[in-house]
């Protein structure tokens, strides 16, 4: 008894109103410090509040709502529902409540594109309290009636304005209109666009607003720069960034198709590297964020897909290839770097022509990027031909019959007996 007390006031958890249970799994875990957000967002929703939150990106948000979501799961009927834009983000949010929760008996369920959708019921039936789903495969289990929302308690928005960008709005309205209304709502983004506070405004009672930092607000630690640069010479560039720095480096671009083109140039440049995009299959994108956190691949070029929710540590670059769409993505794509108050830099490649978004991007951080001069580029490579990797999941394609020595040459096909009655009344 007293060993748990002395071990539990060493954790600057206490005081939060979090059970001793759950504070020995932190203290499991070395979690020594809470997070601004953590320490601000645990005792309200631990009481059962709504709550709206906005804090910038790799400060703890998941262990902000996961930490009450357990305790309070563990007072209460029911069960939690945990909404993500991305199944990179659900399968790292399962991963961290399992991390908490286990030693608790929690059960967990990820619902998402890609997967299995035999193994998913399976793991609904042995009746989870969490279920972490994507919208778009939640209401695919929901119109097959495989899954029921009639029992939800807790719900939660993780990266709710990602979601709406990405034209989930119809799916949130959908689950929205099932789950009970009396239930508690917790929202946690980096950015609070308006159509976020219509949401809170219809879904939400009284909801607390906390916020760490202002929204759109980039992390301090993150030394940021900007090179205007022409369009054909961003390759150069980054293959001197790539000298330069000799970290982790996470590569954005705005397309899957210039995702895996980029992808072919780094490795051409002797640089292990891997892609991430939508239109990888889910085994081919963990297998691909696996390794870039395993050291297999030290660059990994991905579309938006990964700009959030992505907890990788370590990483010292992030190089925005293409600036982004949104404005907004801008502070999500940098702070994949610097997390956890570490320290970071970011490098943007931004044509001529681009000036007003770079504009737009400093409005929005209310700060001024600064611009560097660029340095003496190498020669251009030459193209490298577009070879697919081999996917093993898939049995070989057949060679085309001209490509099969193995096999006999075809016959000359016979004439039928009419063709040759008739070739031989003319030569008579």
């Amino acid at each position: 008894m007293t060993d748990r007390t002395t071990q539990s006031s060493r954790s600057g958890f206490t005081g939060l109103g979090i059970a001793p249970g759950l504070l020995d799994a932190i203290n499991r875990l070395k979690f020594t410090e809470p997070t601004p957000i953590q320490r601000q967002s645990i005792p309200i929703t631990i009481e059962g509040k709504d709550l709206i939150a906005i804090a910038q990106t790799g400060t703890g948000k998941t262990l902000a709502y996961g930490i009450p979501l357990i305790q309070r799961l563990a007072q209460i009927k029911g069960r939690g529902l945990v909404i993500t834009p991305t199944r990179e983000l659900a399968l790292q949010v399962d991963e961290a409540l399992n991390a908490v929760g286990r030693s608790l008996g929690l059960r967990t369920t990820v619902l998402i594109g890609g997967a299995s959708m035999a193994i998913q019921l399976r793991s609904l039936k042995r009746k989870p309290r969490v279920i972490v789903a994507t919208p778009g495969r939640l209401i695919d289990h929901f119109e097959h009636r495989t899954v029921s929302l009639g029992d939800v308690q807790i719900l939660v928005l993780d990266e709710a304005d990602r979601m709406l960008d990405m034209g989930f709005a119809p799916q949130i309205n959908k689950i929205l209109a099932v789950v009970p209304k009396k239930r508690q709502m917790m929202l946690f983004s980096a950015t609070i666009p308006e159509e976020i506070m219509t949401l809170a405004r219809r879904e939400m009672n009284f909801p607390i607003h906390v916020e760490v930092a202002p929204s759109g607000t980039a992390p301090d630690k993150i030394v940021q720069e900007v090179f205007f640069v022409e369009r054909r010479a961003k390759t150069q560039l980054l293959e001197v960034m790539l000298e330069r720095y000799l970290g982790p480096v996470l590569i954005f671009t705005r397309t899957k198709y210039g995702a895996r083109k980029l992808a072919r140039e780094v490795r051409s440049m002797g640089c292990t590297g891997a892609e991430i995009h939508s239109n990888r299959s889910l085994s081919q994108r963990r297998e691909a964020l696996n390794g870039f956190k395993s050291g297999k691949y030290r660059a990994l070029v991905a579309t938006d897909v990964a700009s959030r929710g992505i907890d990788v540590s370590g990483i010292e670059l992030v190089v925005n290839y293409d600036m982004p769409t949104n404005t907004e993505d801008y502070v999500h794509r940098i702070g994949r770097t610097g997390r956890a108050g570490h320290s970071g830099r970011s490098v943007s490649f931004a044509t001529l022509d681009q000036k007003k978004d770079v504009k737009s991007i400093e409005r929005l951080i209310r700060s001024d990027l600064p611009m560097s001069a660029l340095p003496a580029l190498p020669p251009r490579r030459k193209r490298t031909p577009a070879t697919k990797s081999p996917d093993r999941s898939q049995p070989p394609r057949r060679q085309p019959s001209a490509q099969r020595p193995s096999e006999k040459p075809s016959r000359p096909r016979r004439q039928s007996r009419r063709k040759i009655r008739k070739g031989w009344k003319r030569e008579k």
